[in-house]
């Protein structure tokens, strides 16, 4: 039983709920009479209520997400009808802007917009009072992070046994790229670190191993970044992996130093290059200096045992396939280990809408939100790359196909063109996006390569077999990194047995 339940639907059951771990950590002297309830998206509505009702709450706090707006409508719809004395509080990114607009929250006892650490509980302390809240939507103060409970003991031995732990040496972004919402958040703010990097003492002392770093630009204060590479690498462990988002043209001599430091497999970078048409990437106010950033990505794949992942973004205003296509293939030249496709989303809040009518973006109204068509790209040219992000997720980006999926390109002027072309080929087989079992598709991709690229058969079917057999370096992998995706597993294990020569 619990007066609070704070719960959220996460995308995964391997993600944990970050946010409300701040909010449990914060309650003061009502943390006692709190509890916290994960579930995931793919569990029914119906059930979610049944579970929270179990805890016959008196006040139920949601975090909402683009990810989970629509099931997360349906369970406090649920909710109202079934136990409408039971008080409704949202919060997240999702109901921070243009609340007026969202069914959620009408229905909601109280919007939190904004960092909700501290004024959840002051709301909370109000509406078990018997009085009101502040205000039927409550702009939350910025909390001075100095004053924050951290959240890391909250995570329990299940969490550091089976999720991704999510930690923060700081937030918000120095940068106002028009279609992210750390763009409204600035300037950046830094924890304290010496309680931080005591807190990741404790984590490790309690077996945590894989820490995935929401710092929206990690690399941005060299002392801060070199001070927490610094506290790792004197704790190296053969399982530890940690996951960083940096600044790609930003990679100073001394932060060079220490990364060079980390085994294989250690560290995964996350780089977000989205357009390399500098004429968008001004439309949208990114700057970034494309040589550098080219020089540091090189520097990384050759000179380091980083794993890197490299984003960039499609349907963004003033950008052609042709475009996209040329910056693809730029960025795949510098061999990152993923890349990944996404399409551009119009986050509420976000000033991206300013560019709607001159270049005709057409959104869709359903969360994600993401693009469906503008002036320069039509609705047909989307759904293509919407399906070659998903089979170059599968084929190159799953790291199941090191050895063969570079075949699907080997020679080409345009990678890009080739893999399209292996996308249309693909879908018009199998009519789906997903749902396709790892030995059709390998099945498939052999056909292509023999039967469409006229590639040698025999060639083929051995870099299959060999990417297809459990890589000797996966048996070699600590127990602990059980805890990691099994994406982040593989890549790990090719990274080792990379550095083997195996």
């Amino acid at each position: 039983m619990a007066d609070i339940v704070l719960a959220t639907l996460n995308a995964k059951f391997i993600h944990a709920a970050f946010g409300l771990r701040y909010l449990l950590a914060n309650l003061g002297e009502l943390r006692p009479r709190a509890a916290l309830a994960e579930f995931d998206i793919s569990q029914r509505p119906l059930e979610i209520v049944e579970r929270l009702l179990a805890h016959r709450p008196r006040i139920v706090g949601l975090g909402v997400y683009i990810w989970n707006a629509r099931e997360t409508t349906e369970v406090v719809t649920l909710l109202k009808r079934l136990r409408p004395e039971i008080r409704v509080v949202l919060g997240g990114p999702e109901v921070s802007y243009e609340t007026d607009q969202q069914h959620i929250a009408r229905l909601a006892d109280c919007v939190i917009t904004g960092e909700a650490d501290l004024a959840f509980a002051e709301v909370c302390r109000a509406l078990l009072a018997g009085a009101d809240p502040p205000a039927q939507v409550f702009a939350a103060s910025l909390p001075e992070l100095a004053r924050l409970r951290l959240p890391y003991d909250e995570y329990t031995d299940e969490d550091l046994a089976h999720r991704l732990l999510y930690v923060e040496a700081s937030r918000g972004c120095p940068f106002e790229c028009e279609f992210c919402l750390s763009s409204l958040d600035i300037p950046v703010r830094q924890f304290p670190l010496e309680p931080f990097l005591a807190a990741l003492d404790r984590l490790l002392a309690r077996g945590a191993r894989h820490f995935k770093f929401v710092d929206r630009t990690f690399n941005l204060n060299l002392r801060v970044s070199r001070a927490i590479l610094d506290f790792f690498r004197e704790r190296l462990r053969p399982d530890l992996f940690l996951h960083f988002e940096l600044v790609p043209d930003r990679l100073p001599a001394a932060l060079r130093e220490v990364i060079a430091t980390f085994p294989p497999g250690a560290l995964q970078f996350e780089v977000g290059i989205q357009t390399f048409n500098p004429e968008v990437a001004a439309r949208i106010r990114r700057r970034q200096d494309y040589a550098r950033l080219e020089e540091n990505l090189r520097w990384l794949r050759t000179e380091t045992g980083v794993h890197l992942h490299a984003d960039l973004i499609f349907g963004l205003p003033g950008e052609t396939l042709e475009s996209f296509a040329a910056g693809f293939d730029r960025l795949l030249a510098l061999r990152p280990h993923e890349i990944q496709v996404g399409l551009l989303k119009r986050l509420r809040g976000t000033p991206i809408v300013r560019h709607d009518a001159e270049w005709g973006l057409v959104w869709s109204p359903l969360p994600p939100y993401e693009i469906l068509q503008s002036r320069t790209v039509d609705f047909a040219t989307v759904q293509r790359m919407r399906r070659f992000a998903r089979f170059w997720d599968l084929v190159a980006n799953s790291g199941r196909f090191p050895r063969t999926a570079p075949l699907l390109w080997a020679e080409a002027v345009s990678p890009f063109a080739e893999f399209l072309r292996f996308s249309d080929w693909l879908f018009a087989r199998t009519g789906q996006q997903h749902g396709v079992a790892l030995s059709r598709l390998a099945r498939l991709l052999e056909t292509y390569l023999v039967e469409t690229r006229g590639q040698d058969a025999r060639g083929v079917k051995h870099c299959l077999n060999l990417d297809l057999a459990p890589p000797r370096a996966a048996n070699e992998a600590p127990a602990g990194t059980r805890v990691a995706a099994a994406r982040q597993q593989r890549h790990r294990a090719a990274a080792l047995s990379e550095q083997a020569g195996l």
